[in-house]
């Protein structure tokens, strides 16, 4: 039976990650970063921060394949004296020891979760993102990706570990933060939100299908050496997200229209520039490779990863009245 090792075990992708693979039959092994965090399913380890001189020794022996979650991610407000370094100690040269580590030990794949920051941060509306395209990274989160990408492509060709790189684009679900618990919270308090006039395409994905996607990439044949984008399968405009959300909030969508234009001027003055960006651009993932590959379908759908997402907000304000 196949032994895991799942890094950044107890983060928002990491624990139902572990869960499934448990349910599943596999054996787990979950690399934590100190005694403190929330035990999961299967074994865990103890492995302190990752960088380049982690040691993973005890967290590799048996194990066949590894899922490599950990990272540090993109912020909005980094306060980091020189966030290109520290993102390089984490993603780049942290991922490139484990790697090494794990061909070492004789670990036969490393699931790699990247970002559709590689790809870079816009697209037209119809040109979606493919893995064939030419990276363009264009933060020091998106750059510290494509060069682990790269440093986990230059391992295999020389030690023969199966490399599989997955980039996600934005990932909800239960334990969901940053702008997309902002967004809920907003929408649920009542707040009118400038967003009916968003008329940009975006994919998401939700924590469920990917998990279901990293364990095909895991286990599959023909996963061995490829890079995949992956997604819910249905694409939508801000505007369209805010009034799914709030449907499966029990709330009225209070968007209304304001121009694009004036609201991205006035952000600017706000310094929200980016978050502006966001919310009116469009990304899309064309993610046919996974399906063809891998005969992979998204098990859930966009409305019922909203609704699991929002029974999950709400149990969190349990005492807020609903429609």
């Amino acid at each position: 039976m196949s032994r895991f090792l799942v890094t950044g075990a107890s983060g928002f992708v990491g624990r139902p990650l572990c869960k499934e693979l448990f349910n599943r039959g596999y054996q787990v092994r979950a690399a934590m970063h100190s005694h403190g965090q929330l035990s999961t399913n299967g074994e865990t380890v103890i492995v302190g921060a990752i960088d380049g001189e982690t040691k993973w020794t005890d967290a590799l022996r048996g194990v066949d394949t590894v899922i490599h979650l950990a990272a540090r991610v993109h912020v909005m407000k980094d306060t980091a004296a020189d966030p290109q370094t520290e993102f390089l100690k984490v993603n780049l040269y942290g991922t490139s020891n484990l790697a090494q580590q794990a061909a070492s030990a004789g670990v036969k794949r490393f699931v790699y979760v990247s970002s559709v920051k590689v790809n870079g941060e816009q697209t037209t509306v119809n040109c979606p993102f493919t893995e064939s395209d030419e990276p363009d990274p264009q933060d020091p989160y998106g750059m510290s990706k494509w060069r682990a990408e790269q440093e986990l492509q230059r391992i295999a060709k020389e030690t023969g570990i199966e490399v599989v790189i997955v980039r996600p684009p934005l990932v909800y679900g239960p334990g969901v933060k940053g702008n997309f618990i902002r967004l809920l919270a907003a929408i649920d308090r009542g707040i009118p939100l400038p967003l009916a006039g968003a008329n940009n395409v975006r994919s998401l994905v939700y924590v469920g299908n990917l998990v279901d996607a990293l364990i095909a990439c895991a286990t599959h044949p023909a996963a061995a050496g490829q890079t995949y984008l992956v997604s819910d399968g249905d694409d939508v405009s801000t505007a369209m997200l805010v009034d799914m959300i709030a449907l499966s909030l029990g709330r009225n969508s209070r968007a209304f229209h304001f121009p694009p234009g004036l609201l991205r001027a006035v952000a600017a003055m706000l310094g929200r520039a980016e978050q502006i960006d966001r919310l009116f651009g469009s990304l899309r993932v064309n993610d046919e490779k996974l399906h063809r590959d891998l005969a992979w379908s998204a098990p859930f759908t966009l409305e019922q990863g909203l609704f699991a997402t929002a029974d999950w907000y709400r149990s969190l304000h349990p005492h807020r009245s609903h429609m």
